[in-house]
Parts: structure tokens; sequence; C-alpha cells
């Protein structure tokens, strides 16, 4: 009885893997159609190109689906497919050098801005103003006069 336990549980166990591995390849087909745009200039992504009588999402899915099915991994299909397309066929652009400064460099800009803008308020409101002395003091007064005698008012 035990024998016939295991062996249930090894079926059942095999059976998970053999699908869990099918839908992988379907999973990674449909996340790579997903992240590719038709190049009719339609402006969808390759899945969900509508364009009637289309004449590139056919070719192009049958390529996804042969590299795919081959076992590729997901970078060399899309630049494989770059290479064939241009680069306008990736919904997004794969992280290059230049890519990753034009990913990462406006929002930098834009903190380092925020930063800038918030040290000069900060500078500005402890910048104290001279206050004028009151009319009425001798020592002003006394520089009055001296103005006056030097300007001869």
């Amino acid at each position: 009885m035990r024998l016939l336990r295991l062996s249930q549980m090894g079926l059942v166990a095999l059976l998970v893997l053999v699908s869990t591995g099918a839908s992988d390849t379907a999973a990674r087909y449909n996340a790579l159609g997903h992240s590719m745009m038709c190049v009719c200039g339609c402006n969808q992504v390759l899945m969900g190109c509508n364009h009637v009588g289309c004449p590139d999402s056919h070719q192009m899915l049958a390529e996804l689906r042969v590299d795919v099915s081959r076992g590729d991994a997901n970078t060399p299909i899309l630049k494989a497919f770059q290479a064939e397309y241009g680069p306008t066929v990736l919904a997004a652009p794969m992280f290059t050098r230049f890519n990753d400064a034009a990913w990462f460099a406006p929002p930098l800009v834009l903190l380092l801005g925020i930063a800038a803008i918030v040290i000069l308020v900060r500078k500005w409101r402890l910048h104290t103003v001279a206050t004028p002395a009151e009319p009425g003091t001798p020592a002003l007064i006394q520089i009055r006069d001296q103005i006056r005698k030097e300007t001869e008012l």
C-alpha cells in the first residue's frame, strides 16, 4: 500500500513538473511578445497587433515561437530581433551603458535640483537683513552732520 502511495505521489510530481515546463515556455513567449513592438507601423505590441493584413506580425511571432521553443534565453532573442528589425522593435530599451544613463540621469538631475533649491532657500532664510538705526540716536545725528559738512548742504 505504501509503495502504491509513493508511486502516485511521484506521478503527480512528474505531471506538475511537465506542465510547469510547458506553461513556462508559453509564459516566456507571451512575455517576450508583449515586450516587443510590431514594426508594421500600427504602434502596438507584437502580441496585440490587430492590424488587418499585417505583413510583419505573423512572421515575427513565428520567429519568436521558434526561438522560445528552441530554448534560447530572453536577452539573445531580444538582441536578435533588435539586430534584424532595429531598436524600435523593443517596447522598452534594453539596459546598456548609454540607456542606463538615459534612464537614471533625469531623476538624478531632478533630485539634485530639488536639493539645490532647498539649500538656497535655507541660505536665504538664515541671511539677516541689516535694519536701519532709529532716527533719533546720537550716532545717527553725528553721521548726518558729518555728511552735511562734507557735501556742503
